[in-house]
């Protein structure tokens, strides 16, 4: 029989009575806590729990990365409240004055940290009588984020203290997980696992299967035209190194995105103590050599139309009035010629997208009320993969692209409000099929999926984790990562295995006091005894 929370603050039946959650709120209402918790098991009930306990003490602020998900959180606690009027939520399209306004007289407010950064930094508001911050995706608490801001102030001023950061995916390194709670003032973290006896009841089967597919001889031929002007372009650079005593990377098609930027600020760094014309040189042609890498990377693991709308827009570039030398230089390669003329007559396209259709198929086939969510990284796959699944014309599939807003004039993305209709007709079954980029992965309150397709491996365990989050919610799901054989695909999935690895192995960790204290942050309950379940920072 299902039993419900009794709170004067809560509706009748509001709020399933779960007792792990409960032993959550309880430990997080004694110390500044960092609570880990897998995805769909109710972090943001946990979070109510604190709330409520800590409103008789002072204002609570609520704070989530992105405007549909602090819609989603005043929804939640509109829906659950006997008295809704006590919560607010903050937007950037409130006025300064009317929030202000709203500060003052609200009891929780919930807001994204930027509006809330805003306010301290124009002294509209002050936490002074905050009693409690909660910081949903916590793990987002490092280097400039608004919340390592919020929570230093916090620190300083609020008079009765007491913070909550709620994630899934902490980080792989126990060093940035400390850095997390360091950074929130988080003396403890409290951990549950999909195996504690006390949540696997509310855990549902996900199957797990990597589906390997053959790139084809056509494409490899285009990616080997492009990475030979990689090569020569990482040449050049390594030659500027030697003059201008920088070093850059030997091995182009092995070096990281982050290791490239990396050197691009360094290189910037250079330029403003001592401008010469190499150090210039130098960082143009390092923005050739991002942008083959992308455009090899397209190649490889996305398909033809993916790679053709990418060097349609860097041909606009290079003929611009303001296009960049960068541009202009790969455009006017013969090497780029000849790929873009074989990229025009070619017949075959990358076997990733007959292995979605495929997919969607079996599955709505085998299951007719199926809910299917496809990540890719890129915009331009989710368009590939949309017209693809559409073109099929097989009715039963009803696809439907879910990204992002942006300031690309030639796609312009989705406003927050369309983003919200979409997942609306998603959850009516008007589509079954959602296509999403990193817009859909953390945190929206998207309806449980029964299958979760991975167009390509992404290389961070917190993406990972929070795509595959989307299915096995209320019911038994499957999560199948498609891997180009031979690419940085299989890189990449490697590095997300490890680092997943590593993340369950310092949770596990974590779930045993006993094995090591690491520095407790200051002001946050000190010297409280330590329980299983939960580490002293």
């Amino acid at each position: 029989m299902t039993s419900y929370i009794q709170h004067p603050l809560l509706k009748e039946k509001a709020v399933e009575r779960r007792m792990f959650q409960l032993e959550l709120a309880s430990s997080a209402l004694q110390h500044s806590t960092l609570v880990v918790l897998p995805t769909g098991l109710g972090k943001t009930v946990v979070a109510l729990m604190v709330l409520l306990a800590r409103l008789d003490r002072g204002k609570v602020l609520f704070m989530a990365p992105t405007r549909p998900l602090v819609e989603q959180h005043a929804s939640f606690l509109e829906n659950v409240l006997v008295d809704s009027s006590i919560v607010v939520h903050f937007t950037g399209e409130i006025s300064p004055e009317r929030r202000k306004e709203m500060w003052v007289e609200a009891k929780v407010v919930i807001s994204t940290p930027q509006v809330v950064e805003n306010d301290l930094l124009s002294r509209r508001i002050s936490l002074r009588d905050v009693s409690c911050i909660i910081f949903d995706e916590a793990h987002r608490a490092v280097g400039n984020y608004a919340y390592v801001y919020i929570a230093e102030r916090y620190q300083r001023e609020g008079n009765d203290q007491l913070v909550l950061g709620i994630t899934a995916s902490p980080g792989s390194s126990l060093e940035r997980i400390e850095e997390v709670c360091s950074n929130l003032g988080a003396a403890r973290v409290e951990t549950k696992t999909e195996s504690d006896p006390d949540v696997s009841p509310f855990v549902h089967e996900k199957e797990i299967e990597v589906i390997k597919v053959t790139v084809p001889q056509e494409i490899l031929r285009l990616r080997s035209l492009l990475e030979e002007v990689l090569v020569e372009r990482g040449e050049a650079l390594d030659n500027l190194g030697g003059a201008e005593g920088f070093r850059a990377p030997k091995r182009m098609d092995r070096t990281s995105k982050k290791e490239l930027l990396d050197l691009q600020k360094r290189l910037r760094s250079s330029i403003a103590r001592n401008p010469t014309p190499n150090l210039y040189q130098a960082v143009s042609v390092l923005a050739e050599v991002l942008k083959l890498k992308h455009a090899v990377e397209l190649a490889e693991t996305q398909g033809v139309d993916s790679l053709g709308r990418y060097l349609d827009r860097l041909d606009s570039e290079a003929k611009s009035r303001g296009g960049s030398k960068a541009a202009k230089r790969i455009m006017e390669d013969s090497r780029v010629k000849e790929a873009i003329y074989s990229l025009e007559r070619m017949e075959v396209d990358h076997p990733k997208l007959r292995a979605v259709k495929d997919l969607v198929e079996e599955q709505l086939r085998s299951k007719t009320d199926s809910r299917i969510m496809v990540f890719t990284n890129y915009r331009d796959t989710a368009s590939s993969v949309l017209e693809f699944l559409k073109e099929s014309g097989d009715e039963i599939i009803r696809p439907v692209r879910f990204v992002g807003q942006s300031s690309r004039v030639a796609d312009e993305g989705l406003s927050q409000k369309k983003q919200a209709e979409i997942l609306q007709k998603f959850r009516d079954d008007e589509y079954n099929v959602l296509i999403a980029t990193s817009v859909g992965e953390e945190g929206i309150d998207i309806p449980a999926t029964d299958m979760v397709l991975f167009y390509e491996p992404v290389p961070s365990e917190i993406r990972s984790i929070q795509r595959k989050g989307r299915t096995g919610r209320a019911r038994a799901g499957r999560v199948v990562v498609l891997v180009a054989k031979g690419t940085r695909d299989e890189a990449y999935r490697w590095i997300s295995d490890r680092k997943e690895k590593n993340m369950r192995q310092q949770i596990r960790e974590m779930s045993w006091p006993d094995r090591r204290e690491v520095g407790l942050a200051a002001g946050a309950g000190a010297g409280a005894p330590a329980n299983r379940g939960a580490r002293q920072l």
